[in-house]
Protein backbone atom coordinates (compact mmCIF):
# COMPACT_ATOMS: atom_id res chain seq x y z
CA UNK A 1 0.00 0.00 0.00
CA UNK A 2 1.48 3.50 -0.81
CA UNK A 3 2.56 4.92 2.42
CA UNK A 4 1.62 8.63 0.98
CA UNK A 5 -1.95 7.63 0.84
CA UNK A 6 -1.79 5.53 4.57
CA UNK A 7 -0.54 9.25 6.04
CA UNK A 8 -3.43 10.97 4.31
CA UNK A 9 -6.04 8.84 5.63
CA UNK A 10 -4.13 8.99 9.38
CA UNK A 11 -4.50 12.47 8.72
CA UNK A 12 -7.88 12.31 8.17
CA UNK A 13 -9.27 10.37 10.43
CA UNK A 14 -7.23 12.81 13.29
CA UNK A 15 -8.87 15.94 11.83
CA UNK A 16 -12.36 14.67 12.11
CA UNK A 17 -11.70 12.95 15.91
CA UNK A 18 -10.62 16.30 16.51
CA UNK A 19 -13.56 18.31 15.45
CA UNK A 20 -16.80 16.54 16.64
CA UNK A 21 -15.28 15.90 19.96
CA UNK A 22 -14.87 11.77 19.48
CA UNK A 23 -11.63 12.56 22.05
CA UNK A 24 -13.30 14.14 25.06
CA UNK A 25 -14.71 12.22 27.83
CA UNK A 26 -17.55 14.16 27.74
CA UNK A 27 -19.20 13.95 23.88
CA UNK A 28 -21.31 17.25 23.22
CA UNK A 29 -20.46 18.30 26.69
CA UNK A 30 -22.51 15.64 28.00
CA UNK A 31 -21.57 13.26 31.09
CA UNK A 32 -20.96 10.21 28.80
CA UNK A 33 -18.31 9.59 25.72
CA UNK A 34 -19.25 9.09 22.45
CA UNK A 35 -19.35 5.22 22.14
CA UNK A 36 -22.06 6.11 24.63
CA UNK A 37 -23.78 8.60 22.82
CA UNK A 38 -24.00 7.10 19.53
CA UNK A 39 -25.40 3.46 21.35
CA UNK A 40 -27.82 5.47 22.60
CA UNK A 41 -29.30 6.61 19.28
CA UNK A 42 -28.42 3.32 17.55
CA UNK A 43 -31.32 1.96 20.25
CA UNK A 44 -33.78 4.77 19.25
CA UNK A 45 -37.46 5.24 20.48
CA UNK A 46 -38.04 0.99 19.80
CA UNK A 47 -36.42 -1.48 21.36
CA UNK A 48 -33.64 -3.18 19.23
CA UNK A 49 -31.91 -6.76 19.54
CA UNK A 50 -28.81 -6.60 21.00
CA UNK A 51 -27.08 -8.74 18.35
CA UNK A 52 -28.67 -6.06 15.57
CA UNK A 53 -26.65 -3.61 17.60
CA UNK A 54 -23.51 -5.45 17.30
CA UNK A 55 -23.64 -6.23 13.82
CA UNK A 56 -24.88 -3.02 12.87
CA UNK A 57 -22.19 -1.08 14.74
CA UNK A 58 -19.09 -3.49 14.48
CA UNK A 59 -18.67 -4.12 17.96
CA UNK A 60 -17.20 -6.64 20.20
CA UNK A 61 -19.86 -8.32 22.44
CA UNK A 62 -17.31 -7.11 25.14
CA UNK A 63 -17.36 -3.80 24.97
CA UNK A 64 -21.01 -3.49 23.96
CA UNK A 65 -22.05 -5.06 26.63
CA UNK A 66 -19.82 -2.92 29.00
CA UNK A 67 -21.33 0.39 27.38
CA UNK A 68 -24.73 -1.12 28.13
CA UNK A 69 -23.86 -1.83 31.43
CA UNK A 70 -22.98 1.84 31.68
CA UNK A 71 -25.99 3.33 29.99
CA UNK A 72 -27.96 1.36 32.40
CA UNK A 73 -25.86 1.91 35.85
CA UNK A 74 -27.61 5.86 34.63
CA UNK A 75 -31.16 4.96 33.95
CA UNK A 76 -30.94 5.30 30.65
CA UNK A 77 -31.46 1.62 29.17
CA UNK A 78 -32.96 -1.28 29.98
CA UNK A 79 -32.06 -4.76 28.32
CA UNK A 80 -34.79 -8.00 28.45
CA UNK A 81 -34.62 -11.43 27.29
CA UNK A 82 -37.15 -12.23 23.90
CA UNK A 83 -40.47 -12.85 25.47
CA UNK A 84 -40.43 -15.81 22.92
CA UNK A 85 -36.64 -16.72 22.83
CA UNK A 86 -35.28 -16.23 25.99
CA UNK A 87 -31.73 -16.38 24.03
CA UNK A 88 -32.06 -12.95 22.41
CA UNK A 89 -31.55 -9.92 24.41
CA UNK A 90 -33.33 -6.81 23.91
CA UNK A 91 -32.54 -3.14 24.31
CA UNK A 92 -34.75 0.28 25.39
CA UNK A 93 -34.53 3.38 26.20
CA UNK A 94 -36.31 4.26 29.44
CA UNK A 95 -38.31 7.76 29.55
CA UNK A 96 -34.59 9.59 30.72
CA UNK A 97 -33.11 7.66 28.16
CA UNK A 98 -35.26 8.76 25.18
CA UNK A 99 -34.55 12.35 26.68
CA UNK A 100 -30.77 12.11 27.29
CA UNK A 101 -31.37 10.80 23.40
CA UNK A 102 -33.55 14.17 22.26
CA UNK A 103 -31.17 16.80 23.81
CA UNK A 104 -27.57 14.47 22.15
CA UNK A 105 -30.08 15.23 19.07
CA UNK A 106 -30.09 18.89 19.31
CA UNK A 107 -26.55 19.26 20.02
CA UNK A 108 -25.49 17.36 17.06
CA UNK A 109 -27.11 19.75 14.95
CA UNK A 110 -25.91 23.01 16.67
CA UNK A 111 -22.14 20.61 16.21
CA UNK A 112 -23.32 20.52 12.84
CA UNK A 113 -24.47 24.06 12.29
CA UNK A 114 -21.05 25.35 14.07
CA UNK A 115 -19.00 22.92 11.54
CA UNK A 116 -20.92 24.65 8.49
CA UNK A 117 -21.13 28.16 9.88
CA UNK A 118 -17.50 29.36 9.55
CA UNK A 119 -17.70 28.05 6.44
CA UNK A 120 -18.82 30.65 2.49
CA UNK A 121 -21.35 28.89 1.05
CA UNK A 122 -18.95 27.82 -1.59
CA UNK A 123 -17.17 26.03 1.15
CA UNK A 124 -19.86 24.67 2.56
CA UNK A 125 -21.59 23.09 -0.66
CA UNK A 126 -17.96 21.46 -1.52
CA UNK A 127 -17.87 19.90 1.89
CA UNK A 128 -21.44 18.23 2.01
CA UNK A 129 -20.64 16.76 -1.13
CA UNK A 130 -17.36 15.54 -0.35
CA UNK A 131 -18.49 14.14 2.69
CA UNK A 132 -21.15 12.20 0.80
CA UNK A 133 -18.48 11.06 -1.16
CA UNK A 134 -16.28 9.87 1.83
CA UNK A 135 -19.12 8.33 3.24
CA UNK A 136 -20.25 6.06 0.25
CA UNK A 137 -16.58 4.86 -0.31
CA UNK A 138 -16.18 4.37 3.57
CA UNK A 139 -19.28 2.03 3.46
CA UNK A 140 -17.50 0.44 0.30
CA UNK A 141 -14.47 -0.14 2.49
CA UNK A 142 -16.80 -2.41 5.03
CA UNK A 143 -18.09 -4.91 2.71
CA UNK A 144 -16.63 -8.38 3.59
CA UNK A 145 -16.01 -10.74 0.51
CA UNK A 146 -15.37 -14.17 1.02
CA UNK A 147 -16.56 -18.18 0.16
CA UNK A 148 -19.59 -19.20 1.71
CA UNK A 149 -21.62 -22.67 1.51
CA UNK A 150 -24.27 -22.86 -0.57
CA UNK A 151 -26.16 -24.17 2.00
CA UNK A 152 -25.59 -21.47 4.50
CA UNK A 153 -28.42 -18.71 5.22
CA UNK A 154 -26.58 -16.08 4.24
CA UNK A 155 -25.93 -17.74 0.65
CA UNK A 156 -30.01 -18.92 0.13
CA UNK A 157 -31.07 -15.08 0.98
CA UNK A 158 -28.56 -14.18 -1.69
CA UNK A 159 -30.04 -16.32 -4.21
CA UNK A 160 -33.85 -15.16 -3.05
CA UNK A 161 -33.55 -12.06 -3.58
CA UNK A 162 -31.38 -12.62 -7.08
CA UNK A 163 -34.42 -14.18 -8.30
CA UNK A 164 -36.59 -11.93 -7.26
CA UNK A 165 -34.65 -9.25 -9.09
CA UNK A 166 -34.75 -11.10 -12.12
CA UNK A 167 -38.42 -11.29 -12.06
CA UNK A 168 -38.94 -7.89 -11.31
CA UNK A 169 -36.25 -6.89 -14.39
CA UNK A 170 -37.41 -9.43 -16.91
CA UNK A 171 -39.62 -8.59 -19.81
CA UNK A 172 -42.14 -11.65 -18.76
CA UNK A 173 -40.92 -12.36 -15.28
CA UNK A 174 -37.97 -14.78 -14.57
CA UNK A 175 -38.72 -18.60 -13.52
CA UNK A 176 -35.98 -20.36 -12.40
CA UNK A 177 -37.14 -23.87 -13.30
CA UNK A 178 -36.77 -22.73 -17.04
CA UNK A 179 -33.49 -21.74 -16.73
CA UNK A 180 -29.91 -23.66 -16.86
CA UNK A 181 -29.26 -24.96 -13.74
CA UNK A 182 -26.54 -24.10 -11.02
CA UNK A 183 -27.37 -25.77 -7.85
CA UNK A 184 -26.12 -25.35 -4.41
CA UNK A 185 -24.15 -28.61 -5.47
CA UNK A 186 -22.41 -27.23 -8.20
CA UNK A 187 -21.82 -24.11 -6.60
CA UNK A 188 -19.75 -25.97 -3.73
CA UNK A 189 -16.35 -27.17 -3.71
CA UNK A 190 -15.35 -29.26 -5.59
CA UNK A 191 -17.15 -28.22 -8.04
CA UNK A 192 -17.30 -24.75 -7.67
CA UNK A 193 -17.78 -22.09 -4.89
CA UNK A 194 -20.09 -18.72 -4.14
CA UNK A 195 -18.82 -15.72 -2.91
CA UNK A 196 -20.89 -13.96 -0.61
CA UNK A 197 -20.55 -10.41 0.13
CA UNK A 198 -21.61 -8.84 3.73
CA UNK A 199 -21.88 -4.88 5.64
CA UNK A 200 -22.40 -5.23 8.89
CA UNK A 201 -23.08 -9.39 8.92
CA UNK A 202 -25.81 -8.81 6.55
CA UNK A 203 -25.38 -10.47 3.12
CA UNK A 204 -25.59 -7.29 0.41
CA UNK A 205 -23.84 -9.67 -2.77
CA UNK A 206 -23.12 -12.55 -4.56
CA UNK A 207 -21.22 -14.17 -7.03
CA UNK A 208 -21.00 -17.73 -8.34
CA UNK A 209 -18.40 -20.22 -10.15
CA UNK A 210 -19.43 -23.26 -11.67
CA UNK A 211 -15.71 -25.41 -12.46
CA UNK A 212 -15.36 -27.63 -15.43
CA UNK A 213 -13.11 -30.24 -16.31
CA UNK A 214 -11.84 -28.82 -19.74
CA UNK A 215 -10.07 -25.82 -18.27
CA UNK A 216 -12.82 -23.21 -17.94
CA UNK A 217 -15.91 -22.00 -15.50
CA UNK A 218 -19.16 -20.14 -15.46
CA UNK A 219 -19.96 -17.11 -13.57
CA UNK A 220 -23.49 -17.75 -11.77
CA UNK A 221 -25.59 -16.08 -9.74
CA UNK A 222 -24.22 -12.40 -10.03
CA UNK A 223 -25.97 -10.56 -7.91
CA UNK A 224 -25.97 -7.22 -5.83
CA UNK A 225 -28.41 -5.79 -2.86
CA UNK A 226 -29.69 -2.51 -4.23
CA UNK A 227 -29.22 -0.68 -1.01
CA UNK A 228 -25.31 -0.91 -1.72
CA UNK A 229 -25.04 -0.56 -6.04
CA UNK A 230 -22.85 2.57 -6.93
CA UNK A 231 -20.17 1.15 -4.77
CA UNK A 232 -18.25 -0.62 -7.51
CA UNK A 233 -18.99 -4.06 -5.40
CA UNK A 234 -20.06 -5.80 -8.72
CA UNK A 235 -16.35 -5.16 -9.62
CA UNK A 236 -15.31 -6.62 -6.45
CA UNK A 237 -17.00 -9.45 -6.81
CA UNK A 238 -15.90 -10.04 -10.33
CA UNK A 239 -12.27 -9.54 -9.70
CA UNK A 240 -12.45 -11.84 -6.64
CA UNK A 241 -13.63 -14.67 -8.31
CA UNK A 242 -11.00 -14.51 -11.31
CA UNK A 243 -8.54 -14.75 -8.69
CA UNK A 244 -10.48 -17.66 -7.20
CA UNK A 245 -11.20 -19.15 -10.59
CA UNK A 246 -7.18 -18.63 -11.83
CA UNK A 247 -6.14 -20.69 -8.22
CA UNK A 248 -7.97 -23.52 -9.91
CA UNK A 249 -6.58 -23.94 -12.81
CA UNK A 250 -9.23 -22.04 -14.77
CA UNK A 251 -7.93 -20.20 -18.19
CA UNK A 252 -11.26 -19.08 -19.30
CA UNK A 253 -14.05 -17.57 -18.00
CA UNK A 254 -17.24 -17.43 -19.28
CA UNK A 255 -21.26 -16.05 -18.40
CA UNK A 256 -24.12 -15.00 -20.15
CA UNK A 257 -26.64 -12.33 -19.49
CA UNK A 258 -29.80 -11.02 -20.42
CA UNK A 259 -29.82 -7.40 -22.13
CA UNK A 260 -32.27 -5.51 -19.49
CA UNK A 261 -28.87 -5.74 -16.57
CA UNK A 262 -27.76 -2.98 -18.81
CA UNK A 263 -25.19 -2.20 -15.68
CA UNK A 264 -24.07 -5.71 -15.92
CA UNK A 265 -23.26 -6.03 -20.03
CA UNK A 266 -21.59 -2.40 -19.22
CA UNK A 267 -19.56 -4.07 -16.49
CA UNK A 268 -18.70 -7.25 -18.21
CA UNK A 269 -17.58 -4.73 -21.29
CA UNK A 270 -14.97 -2.94 -19.00
CA UNK A 271 -13.68 -5.63 -17.32
CA UNK A 272 -12.05 -7.27 -20.39
CA UNK A 273 -15.00 -9.80 -21.19
CA UNK A 274 -15.73 -9.99 -24.76
CA UNK A 275 -18.85 -10.78 -26.52
CA UNK A 276 -19.02 -14.38 -27.91
CA UNK A 277 -21.40 -16.73 -30.01
CA UNK A 278 -23.76 -18.48 -27.73
CA UNK A 279 -21.92 -21.34 -26.04
CA UNK A 280 -25.54 -22.59 -24.43
CA UNK A 281 -29.17 -22.93 -24.93
CA UNK A 282 -30.09 -20.55 -21.83
CA UNK A 283 -33.64 -19.21 -22.34
CA UNK A 284 -33.27 -15.71 -20.84
CA UNK A 285 -29.66 -14.99 -22.42
CA UNK A 286 -29.16 -11.89 -25.15
CA UNK A 287 -25.68 -11.95 -24.75
CA UNK A 288 -22.70 -14.21 -24.43
CA UNK A 289 -19.11 -13.25 -22.72
CA UNK A 290 -15.87 -14.80 -22.02
CA UNK A 291 -12.62 -13.84 -21.04
CA UNK A 292 -9.11 -15.37 -20.85
CA UNK A 293 -7.50 -15.13 -17.35
CA UNK A 294 -3.52 -14.94 -17.15
CA UNK A 295 -2.19 -17.13 -14.33
CA UNK A 296 -0.84 -14.30 -11.32
CA UNK A 297 2.87 -15.51 -11.85
CA UNK A 298 2.61 -15.23 -16.03
CA UNK A 299 1.32 -11.62 -15.04
CA UNK A 300 4.20 -10.57 -12.63
CA UNK A 301 6.97 -12.13 -15.31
Amino acid sequence: MDSALVDQVRRFNRTVTQRVGALDDAFLSRDRPLGQARLLWEIGPEECEVRALRSRLDLDSGYLSRLLRALQADGLVVVDTDDVDGRVRKARLTPAGLAERAELNRRSDDLAASILGSLTGHQRDRLVEAMAVVERLLVASMVRIGIVEARHPDARQCVRAYFADLARRFDGGFDPARSLPADEEELTLPAGLLLVATLHSDPVGCCGLRLHRDGYAEVKRMWVSPTVRGLGLGRRLLAELEVRATAHGVRTLRLETNKTLTEAVGLYRSTGYREVAPFNDEPYAHHWFEKTLVPADAAAG
